[in-house]
């Protein structure tokens, strides 16, 4: 698997195929790794990658088209990714909120530990 710079326009075609609420749950447009892709011909088909949190966190970030899910293709594209941040010494860290995407996780090895709480401050508050 050749991984890609972030921002490639071949995942930009990915995140334009699937539903806005899809593309934007998969957070494949904030990653800052390489993004892994499975291609289908010259098309990607399925990405991932991570985004490096403090702490030594590699955040994933997973997407299939919406014709390729089901098929095992975004599982091999989080594999590589997960593989990477190892490799990087990074604790991968998966958020799961469909169903879906916790049935890959525990396929992959993740265990569900708890819950995530994001606050946003506002900086002129």
């Amino acid at each position: 698997m050749t991984p890609l710079p972030p921002g490639h326009p071949d995942v930009a075609g990915l995140l334009a195929e699937v539903p806005a609420d899809d593309a934007a749950e998969s957070g494949l447009g904030d990653i800052t790794s390489d993004v892994f892709v499975v291609r289908e011909d010259s098309r990607v088909v399925a990405a991932a990658g991570y985004r490096r949190w403090p702490g030594s966190v590699a955040h994933l970030a997973v997407l299939a088209g919406v014709r390729s899910r089901g098929r095992g293709l975004a599982g091999a594209a989080a594999s590589a990714a997960v593989a990477d941040a190892l490799r990087d010494h990074l604790l991968p860290q998966w958020r799961a909120r469909p169903e879906a995407s916790r049935r890959l996780a525990r396929r992959l090895g993740f265990r569900e530990l708890g819950n995530q709480v994001s606050i946003r401050v506002d900086p002129n508050a």
